[in-house]
């Protein structure tokens, strides 16, 4: 097969029907004797093939020394997500520079999103806003087109994981929520990122790459990479909030499921409509996950299986039962709760209390902590204080 590179404008405002300007062609990868390959076993699913809606037929199939608009030579596999691939790039045109490259499933809806996003956040205007410089904006987007289908790709710089730091992510969010009218929706560790001041561990990631090369298997006409770590680094910069393939914007309200299972906020899980206070919600329940090390809702049946009833029954034992009128505006409610909001015990209520639960702080640590916590995990989501008024938190002031 062959594929063909479009060159979009960068980042405009309908990537996808953008006019091609140009085709190029491949620059040749860099050969390797099979002998001198690590190989793994083809049988064995690696990375993104362990999805469960993974689709040759709709991944592009990227191979380290590939280059992209005659500019983005693939330097080595940095990871994958749900519905991408991810690569550290060497940007030909600026020698010295280092880019990250997302591919995106064919005909993505979360490329669509996401670049759509990018685009809106590009061209907003908000110097003033602290929260601003800590979003994730585009360098660049482009498309490869093939008789299967179109992969919409984005150029960022490139950044490393972290752990959360919160007040960044609130005021991240705030500039979303307030300047950008975009609900993120999901919200968790590996989407916030650190910004690379010590550019030398991408250089060592190439050289790396070069003299032990990456295992890989050999799946038909494409190799599947095991993802290569970043070295780790005391150099630092900002906290950065990534990845908009399931962000939202252009109304108040939305409908339908978001947000990975167990942060779902109550009023995702009752199926009824919900703002951007699903993200509030989000921020609470990931707190938890960092500074406890460990996760507030199972949400699974003893089989270990997504269970709304196990979920709501945990969120009834932490805030008590949920409002009467919410209960009664959820067509999905019944299925838990009687015509007065009561519940009807699908499942036991867990005698736990985020108390009993918290086993890292004591005194008043504990109290602001906890207190924290209270002003988000709210089953009204009109309740849950905007990421703003977080920012001015006790807890989160002393910590």
């Amino acid at each position: 097969m062959t594929w063909m590179y479009h060159l979009s404008p960068q980042l405009s405002r309908r990537p996808y029907y953008s006019r091609s300007l140009f085709h190029c062609l491949l620059w040749p990868v860099r050969n390797y004797s099979q002998s001198s390959l690590p190989l793994l076993d083809p049988t064995e699913k690696l990375e993104e093939e362990t999805l469960p809606w993974y689709s040759p037929e709709r991944s592009y199939p990227v191979r380290i020394g590939e280059v992209f608009q005659s500019r983005y030579k693939v330097v080595g596999k940095l990871g994958y997500g749900g519905y991408s691939t991810i690569w550290l790039c060497r940007d030909l045109l600026q020698r010295s520079t280092y880019v990250t490259l997302k591919v995106f499933e064919c005909d993505s809806s979360e490329a669509r999103r996401e670049i759509s996003a990018c685009s809106h956040l590009n061209s907003l205007s908000v110097p003033d806003h602290a929260g601003a410089k800590l979003i994730r904006t585009a360098l660049d987007s482009f498309q490869i087109t093939s008789a299967k289908g179109t992969f919409g790709c984005l150029v960022h710089p490139p950044l490393g994981m972290i752990k959360l730091t919160l007040m960044h992510l609130l005021l991240a969010l705030d500039c979303l929520h307030t300047e950008a009218g975009i609900v993120h929706t999901d919200i968790q560790e590996r989407n916030v990122m650190m910004g690379i001041e010590d550019t030398s561990i991408l250089s060592h990631f190439e050289e790396e790459e070069k003299v032990n090369p990456s295992p890989r298997k050999i799946a038909g006409d494409r190799e599947i990479y095991a993802s290569r770590k970043l070295r780790k680094t005391k150099q630092h910069g900002r906290p950065t909030l990534c990845d908009f393939g399931q962000a939202r914007f252009g109304s108040n309200f939305y409908i339908g499921d978001i947000q990975p299972y167990i942060y779902r906020a109550p009023e995702v899980i009752l199926r009824m409509p919900w703002n951007e206070k699903v993200d509030i919600w989000n921020v609470g329940v990931l707190t938890w996950d960092i500074f406890q090390e460990g996760h507030l809702f199972y949400a699974r049946d003893p089989n270990r299986n997504p269970s709304d009833a196990h979920h709501l029954a945990e969120m009834i034992a932490l805030m008590g039962p949920p409002p009467k009128k919410m209960v009664q505006n959820s067509d999905y409610a019944p299925k838990f709760f009687d015509g007065e909001g009561n519940w009807k015990g699908a499942v036991e209520i867990p005698s736990i209390s985020l108390e009993q639960l918290e086993g890292n702080l004591e005194g008043k640590s504990q109290q602001l902590f906890l207190q924290f916590l209270r002003k988000i995990l709210k089953w009204n989501a009109k309740e849950r204080q905007s990421a703003r008024e977080l920012l001015s938190d006790s807890w989160l002031q002393s910590s």
